[in-house]
């Protein structure tokens, strides 16, 4: 187990070094210059150059990228261009109201998704088989910025249930907390809950088949305890696998949500970097991002081998 974990571990060291690499060059090769923005719409091309040097834009990109890489090794992600703060420091104001939704979202959405999906394995091809089914592929199909609107419209502008957007923190109070993130975990984790849903009931129906859960049955166990203990325990690697695919669409997602529900936090921090051309944020989210990813691709690989001995091998 020893030897499997640290060859995992290694496995990601070229993985994020491709990462940097394409983040650090694509954003130089894309449209748009930040000197140009920070000199203003009616700068002369010296005041542009000016800044451009100022910035040390105007070296080699390979002479910045070694730069920039020997400062990632020593923990160093940058200085924003527009805001001169460290590019640390920024994300550590945003990165609350991130977890905080994408825990909230995870949470509800594995929660509901697996009952789910079992209750239409053990249904199939039955009336809750057929609207779990038509959820899941109604909810995969839609966007999430459609269903955020939709949300917002019945319940914060017609309803006036909830608040329309905005994020209070948990110093703010439970109730205040949990109430801002109710719509923007919902519209998050509906296309997430949907994935999981849907590779639940597969991977039971595949179970369910097998001679030893028809044996579990002719013995007469109750049927709660052949779904949970038998099936459920026997179909876990393709769910925990979509599990951690769906965290890509939780990043990708919170970009979207934070920006309709104007949360602050780590995507809308993305959203007006990009729109910037802030190189430093930019680079430094997508490297964590990224790294999350690799966390959670390395933890899945690891519970493999604890849900299946055999994959280790």
């Amino acid at each position: 187990m020893t030897a499997y974990i640290i060859r995992r571990l290694f496995a990601t060291l070229p993985v994020m070094a491709v990462v940097a690499l394409f983040v650090f060059f694509l954003l130089r090769l894309a449209p748009g210059d930040p000197a140009a923005i920070i000199a203003g719409d009616d700068a002369t091309t010296e005041a542009i150059e000016a800044v451009r040097m100022k910035l040390g834009l105007d070296r080699p990109l390979v002479e910045q990228f070694v730069v920039w890489v020997w400062a990632l090794l020593q923990g160093d992600l940058g200085v924003s261009i527009f805001s001169n703060l460290p590019v640390t420091r920024l994300m550590a104001q945003r990165v609350e109201p991130t977890i905080a939704l994408t825990l909230s979202t995870l949470v509800v959405a594995v929660s509901l998704a697996i009952p789910i999906g079992v209750v239409a394995a053990w249904k199939a091809r039955k009336l809750v088989d057929r609207v779990v089914m038509g959820f899941a592929v109604l909810g995969f199909a839609m966007p999430v910025f459609v269903l955020a609107y939709v949300l917002i419209y019945f319940f914060a502008v017609q309803w006036q249930l909830l608040p329309v957007q905005g994020y209070q923190p948990m110093s703010a109070g439970l109730w205040p907390f949990v109430e801002s993130l109710i719509l923007p975990s919902v519209a998050l984790g509906v296309t997430y809950m949907a994935l999981i849903a849907r590779i639940t009931r597969a991977s039971m129906l595949e179970v369910l088949q097998q001679d030893y859960i028809r044996t579990a049955n002719a013995k007469g166990l109750a049927t709660d305890r052949v779904l949970l203990l038998h099936a459920l325990k026997n179909a876990s690697v393709p769910i925990v696998t979509v599990i951690g695919i769906g965290i890509a669409l939780l990043i990708s997602g919170v970009v979207i949500t934070e920006t309709v529900f104007n949360i602050p936090g780590l995507g809308r921090l993305t959203v007006d970097a990009v729109l910037k051309r802030d190189y430093p944020i930019v680079q430094g989210l997508i490297l964590v991002f990224a790294g999350v990813k690799v966390v959670v691709n390395l933890i899945i690989d690891i519970s493999y081998a604890f849900l299946d001995p055999r994959i280790r091998y």
